[in-house]
């Protein structure tokens, strides 16, 4: 496996032509690069805060899957939730950046980001019970993506877990209840103020998401059940994935993260932001507002 990370490209935050910077955190983490994207690293949850990857849907690759994680090698093994979480459990290694997401140029470059994905700097512990709502999840990108492909085929997508204090804790790790995403792409400005260097002006767009593997425990104290699992060493309790459109000004409340002009490009109508109950629930990809 290649190790020199150091030396890759990482996220362009001028893929899409005006500019998407990657998020802000309000802690110190590491920066780590790899091919068409970049982990923002939280080594004291030993999680990742954040991460962003450029998709070219024209240049995508089908490659096969290589399921052989590894510890990054630029941070210390014992500040990465590695291999000690996942073992003799049903806790999955949930990509954060999807594997299929970066795998695209030319052959090389696209087996490098395929094999770059199998970090355990790039994931997180998910629910291992594959149901419609995680289904629904993994396939967000390929409907946004569809949609942005008439116009620019191009995507920049941020994802990660909403890493809180009192997650239940598992070996050292604490799990997370949620994780976000936020698909941004460009789309035509026909008010003609937005971005337009040698091309159409256009301006940036963007749906945010959040899954909850919340426990569906009716009156079962969570904390108890919590502990209970802690003392048996097995995972706290998760129950199936809910999927929800939200508000990206949500996602950034939530997190603490800096999600910059993300924000305002949000395409979820400024009337459903204001509602008491914003979040989306969704089934289906036609659920979607975009």
């Amino acid at each position: 496996m290649d190790h020199d990370l150091d030396h890759a490209g990482g996220y362009d935050p001028f893929f899409l032509g005006p500019p998407l910077p990657l998020p802000g955190v309000p802690r110190p983490v590491e920066d780590l690069p790899s091919t068409h994207f970049t982990v923002l690293f939280d080594t004291t949850a030993k999680l990742a805060a954040a991460t962003a990857v450029n998709i070219d849907g024209d240049q995508l690759l089908d490659l096969p899957r290589d399921d052989r994680w590894e510890l990054d090698p630029r941070v210390p093994a014992d500040q990465q939730a590695g291999p000690g979480v996942y073992r003799d459990n049903r806790l999955d290694r949930g990509h954060l950046v999807r594997r299929a997401d970066p795998v695209w140029g030319p052959p090389d470059v696209a087996r490098r980001a395929n094999t770059e994905t199998f970090r355990y700097t790039n994931a997180a512990p998910q629910v291992d019970v594959f149901n419609q709502g995680k289904e629904l999840w993994v396939g967000l990108e390929d409907h946004v993506l569809e949609y942005a492909e008439t116009w620019r085929q191009r995507l920049s997508v941020l994802t990660g877990p909403v890493l809180r204090d009192d997650d239940p804790v598992y070996r050292g790790v604490g799990v997370p209840r949620h994780f976000w995403k936020v698909a941004v792409w460009a789309t035509p400005d026909r008010a003609g103020v937005g971005h337009g260097d040698d091309g159409p002006r256009v301006r940036l767009a963007s749906a945010g998401f959040l899954v909850d593997q919340t426990p569906m425990l009716g009156g079962v104290d969570l904390d108890e059940a919590t502990r209970a699992a802690r003392d048996a060493d097995v995972p706290p309790p998760l129950g199936p994935f809910r999927t929800f459109q939200v508000p990206v000004s949500t996602v950034a409340e939530l997190t603490g993260l800096d999600l910059g002009p993300a924000v305002d490009a949000d395409v979820l109508p400024p009337t459903r932001a204001r509602d008491a109950e914003p979040w989306v629930t969704l089934t289906r990809a036609s659920d979607i507002v975009l």
